[in-house]
């Protein structure tokens, strides 16, 4: 069985952690975007283009992730109905 992006997506909206998952979470995003923001890139470095990239991606992913946590806090929804991947 395949399993497409878009399943992977749907089902991620679905899940909603407990109020202590999506605080250790919230926690863990924050401290990846922060070390992402320290990172200084090497250019003299080859294949440093690729990881900035990469990097900006990730920090991207993890703002938005971010986002949806505070977003679901505000909206008071609290159920856990599991990790669906």
């Amino acid at each position: 069985m395949t399993i497409d992006e878009s399943t992977v997506v749907a089902k991620r909206a679905e899940w909603r952690p407990s109020t202590a998952k999506r605080r250790e979470l919230t926690r863990e995003l924050e401290e990846l975007i922060a070390a992402l923001d320290r990172r200084v890139p090497r250019v003299e470095e080859a294949g440093e283009a690729a990881i900035a990239r990469d990097a900006a991606a990730l920090r991207a992913k993890a703002f938005t992730r971010l986002a949806e946590l505070t977003t679901n806090r505000a909206d008071g929804r609290e159920s856990d109905s599991g990790d669906p991947t």
